[in-house]
């Protein structure tokens, strides 16, 4: 089978410059690494059709060569130099020196220090308050729940006046290197310490109060200043107040999310509040003064004679405190007019006067009383 043109299986121009074939390679190596794909014939094929392209196109002589004679450069049959792609790759030496001068280091290992600091995690909280302490703003205590640096010991996880002493497996690293010879080369790859768990310290003498961790469970108050106007949903970032960082690393944040009761009477969007306001149909037709509940106090307004139902008015600064801010939002109070249910025969005489003077016209029969027998009849 015909070989495929090294800058093909590349995916790079033949005017590809030699640091855009190295980030080639770097891309399609990863994709197609055995460790990523173990017993993947087709994958470890591919890996070693990666290699041998850019082992010569990484080379300027076998690159000037390969774009004069193609394979047949590399081909003894042809009069063409060797090329043993079974063992070490020219100047390369194998694989894991070419990994080396393209990743920087062994393909598979991390470069994080694994004893060096690490910040602690994020905790999230909960918070239900009122909807009047939502739009006014309350001061709450709460109890959290987190892994804290064990005082007793400093974190060391060793017991008081003793220190921990350095691994020998690991020399303190936290991490081994492992050798692995294969049909592509030799790699080198880092893994966690099977001795020190990858602490890089051994505990002889562990800490009676975290049991030779360094970190213990611990609830704590906190106290959570809610800002007047927050809503529902809304959280309060506490910086620093979640999990203890390790090592000297920076502790985590804390944030407490927002649950707003409903109120019986008022809804919210945004800063305003919404209200409805049932008034009786006198107060409707004559106009007259009511008694608007707000989230201070009931405060008087008056209601226009001839007020129709859904009519809605608005109170300035009747709504909601703004975060961090003095204004307020507005209060809309939409009318709901209540009709009687049952009039008298004075009030019915009234009603009909007040029916003649507008024109109105209206049944002037009286409802009479049904029995229990009427009523299933009908």
């Amino acid at each position: 089978m015909a070989k495929a043109d090294y800058y093909e299986v590349l995916g790079v121009d033949k005017s590809a410059t030699d640091d855009e074939i190295k980030s080639a390679f770097r891309k399609s190596a990863k994709k197609y690494h055995p460790d990523l794909h173990p017993d993947d014939k087709v994958c470890e094929a591919k890996f070693k059709e990666i290699n041998e392209a850019y082992e010569v196109l990484s080379d300027k002589e076998k690159r000037a060569k390969y774009d004069q004679f193609g394979h047949a450069a590399f081909d003894p049959a042809s009069g063409g130099g060797t090329y043993n792609y079974g063992g070490g790759f020219g100047g390369f030496g194998g694989f894991s020196d070419i990994f080396d001068s393209v990743f920087g280091g062994g393909f598979s290992s991390s470069r994080r220090n694994p004893n060096g600091p690490v910040n602690g995690n994020d905790l999230q909280y909960n918070l239900t308050i009122t909807f009047e302490e939502a739009a006014m703003g309350v001061r709450k205590e709460i109890l959290i729940p987190r892994e804290e640096n064990c005082k007793t010991c400093g974190g060391t996880g060793a017991k008081t006046g003793t220190q921990p002493i350095k691994c020998t497996t690991c020399n303190g690293t936290g991490q081994v290197r492992v050798q692995q010879n294969t049909m592509f080369g030799s790699f080198a790859s880092l893994h966690t310490c099977d001795a020190c768990g990858g602490t890089g310290n051994i505990v002889k003498d562990p800490c009676p109060d975290c049991k030779g961790k360094g970190r213990v469970n611990k609830s704590t108050r906190i106290v959570v200043n809610v800002p007047a106007g927050i809503d529902n949903g809304q959280s309060i970032p506490l910086r620093g107040q979640g999990e203890h960082g390790k090592r000297g690393g920076m502790n985590g944040d804390l944030y407490v999310v927002i649950k707003v009761k409903p109120h019986k009477l008022f809804t919210r969007q945004g800063y305003d509040l919404y209200l409805d306001m049932t008034i009786p149909v006198t107060t409707a037709l004559l106009g007259g003064e009511i008694q608007v509940p707000t989230l201070t106090g009931n405060i008087k307004y008056t209601v226009g004679e001839g007020t129709q139902p859904g009519t809605v008015f608005r109170l300035k600064e009747q709504g909601v405190q703004r975060i961090n801010s003095s204004g307020k939002g507005d209060m809309f109070v939409k009318v709901i007019v209540q009709m009687p249910k049952k009039l008298s025969d004075e009030q019915r005489t009234l009603i009909k006067k007040l029916a003649d003077s507008l024109g109105d016209k209206y049944s002037d029969s009286k409802p009479t009383k049904r029995g229990i027998f009427d009523k299933f009849k009908q």
